[in-house]
């Protein structure tokens, strides 16, 4: 809920999904025009090399083909069809028997567990069909403990191999852990994998927290609490989870804030004197600007990548809308053109695309627009979609939806920008407010 708390405190190129490039070529599967099915692939259990890895080397073999399922763009084919069976990482791979089972590309791998407890995992992506590898073999050291990190790793690399593109399972999302009844809940911040394995919390629940960002290293993170009473916005670092409280003006309520691309400056929205405006101030100093001037209420302001533009929200035409505006403040221009309202923009990292939430005909959307407004594409349709944030390659988006009803929970979902990659992502409980961290 957000985005109606801050109010009242104060799509994709020509539709692109997947296709696959042609059988006498290279395998590549390619961000096009037009649906198709996903590309079959196959990732036997990695080959342990050592007496402690045998867990291990199934456990990182089934995250990597979870994260490969789960954009949308591949299907696994089952071990039970398995033809041939990887017993070695150096045996020559028998393409005939995977082309048998119409395996397009085949993900084979080894771990091996040191005797101080470190970890060594190793793969290669094959082209099953040109009977060929896709780059070259590379590997990952890491603890016993970080196991899951070194399968999101190698699962990104296969998905950029195969795709052109970065991946985004080496990642994390910060958000709102909710637990309690609809009109008493209690709240605290938390962090997670980007599919919801290593929870941690970062706060206790004695306190209203919303908002959490990311800063660009991953390393920070800014959030709104209540617990003087009124908003303040505060940083936190996430190793040694230290705070402190961002200068703020006595009589003043600040939230909705966000770091600019280099993490230096944070911009804001602040209420004053009745009037909410947007203003930035130096992390470092202390030192604000303000950015917006008007009776309106503008709130939820949002960096683009290159920190030349802020799109932020406003009802300065009588409904909430877009607008996008100098870094320095001065004249804004409206990029919003459709029916109903739309709020919570926020630039891609790509630069291409804006993502916003949007209440129309009773309905909450998610959706995404070109930076001049163009090509406007809904996502989600349900009773409360909201507070939409970006993978750290722009081609998925995680948002808040909340069910209907007394017992309406919040939870966070995720859909591609096409639209047709709908999922929960698992949450122990009741979750709202996302921010998705740069790769780490």
């Amino acid at each position: 809920m957000y985005r109606m708390m801050t109010l009242a405190l104060a799509c994709l190129v020509a539709f692109q999904a997947p296709a696959l490039q042609a059988q006498d070529g290279p395998l590549r599967l390619e961000i096009k025009e037009g649906v198709i099915e996903p590309m079959p692939f196959a990732v036997p259990d990695f080959v342990p090399e050592s007496g402690a890895a045998e867990e291990l080397s199934r456990n990182i073999a089934r995250v990597v083909a979870a994260d490969l399922s789960g954009t949308g763009l591949f299907r696994e084919i089952s071990q039970d069809a398995f033809i041939s069976r990887v017993t070695s990482f150096s045996s020559p791979v028998q393409f005939a028997d995977w082309k048998a089972i119409n395996a397009q590309a085949l993900v084979t791998g080894a771990v091996a567990v040191d005797g101080s407890g470190r970890v060594t995992a190793k793969f290669r992506v094959w082209d099953v069909f040109a009977g060929q590898e896709l780059g070259s073999g590379l590997q990952f050291v890491g603890t016993v403990d970080g196991w899951r990190r070194i399968a999101h790793k190698v699962a990104d690399q296969v998905y950029s191999r195969i795709t052109g593109e970065g991946g985004y399972f080496d990642s994390r999302v910060v958000f709102v852990s909710e637990t309690g009844p609809k009109d008493n809940r209690a709240k605290r911040l938390s962090i997670m994998d980007y599919d919801g394995a290593n929870l941690k919390y970062l706060t206790d629940s004695s306190s209203i927290v919303l908002a959490p960002r990311f800063s660009p290293t991953g390393d920070r993170v800014l959030y709104t609490s209540y617990e003087s009473g009124f908003p303040r916005v505060y940083v936190l670092d996430v190793a040694s989870v230290s705070r402190r409280l961002l200068e703020s003006q006595d009589g003043t309520m600040s939230f909705a804030p966000r770091f600019s691309p280099d993490g230096r400056t944070v911009v804001y929205s602040l209420i004053q004197g009745g009037n909410t405006d947007i203003y930035t101030m130096d992390i470092a100093t202390g030192a604000s600007q303000r950015l917006t001037n008007a009776p309106s209420i503008e709130t939820a302001p949002s960096f683009s990548p290159d920190g030349r533009q802020i799109v932020f929200e406003s009802d300065r035409s009588g409904t909430n809308q877009i607008y996008v505006m100098n870094v320095q403040g001065g004249e804004a221009r409206r990029i919003s053109g459709g029916t109903g309202q739309y709020g919570t923009p926020v630039w891609s990292p790509r630069g291409d695309y804006i993502a916003f939430t949007k209440q129309s005909k009773g309905r909450f959307h998610i959706g995404v627009m070109r930076v001049n407004g163009e090509e406007e594409r809904l996502l989600t349709a349900s009773f409360l979609d909201e507070g939409p944030t970006w993978s750290p390659n722009g081609r998925v988006i995680m948002f808040t939806r909340e069910t209907q009803g007394a017992q309406g929970q919040s939870r966070l979902w995720s859909v591609d920008i096409t639209g047709r990659n709908l999922r929960q992502v698992q949450t122990p409980g009741g979750a709202s407010d996302p921010s998705w961290s740069p790769l780490q």
